[in-house]
């Protein structure tokens, strides 16, 4: 399942820098869940070479991530600002800063999603 969701998100992230038949191939595979056979028979390539893509297209969509790291800054900026709308629910004593904590950590997290 792991896998399969870091699949999706380098997909989500660099999908559009792969050709339209990479992005056919990998999408039928990873966000339809068709079998390798049955992308073979779709697309009027042999199973192996659906394989073989799909393999290549992980490890493009993974080399882009390596160099760019655009996931891993995704993430932490995802986590920051978790943790700021956390502290905001902290301030008692200020109810105006509170909200207005709040409401910069919830259009952060709007924007990343």
């Amino acid at each position: 399942m792991k896998k399969i969701v870091e699949q999706g998100l380098l997909y989500d992230f660099y999908g559009e820098l792969l050709t339209e038949h990479q992005k056919e191939i990998y999408e039928a595979a990873v966000y339809n869940d068709m079998s390798l056979t049955e992308i073979a028979e779709e697309n009027g390539i042999s199973k192996q070479g659906v394989h073989d893509l799909i393999k290549r297209c992980t490890n493009t969509l993974q080399g882009y991530e390596d160099r760019l790291h655009m996931i891993r800054r995704f993430e932490a900026i995802k986590c920051t600002a978790e943790e700021l709308g956390r502290l905001s629910d902290s301030l008692i004593d200020n109810d105006e800063l509170r909200i207005e904590i709040r409401n910069i950590s919830d259009r952060i997290l709007e924007e990343l999603t």
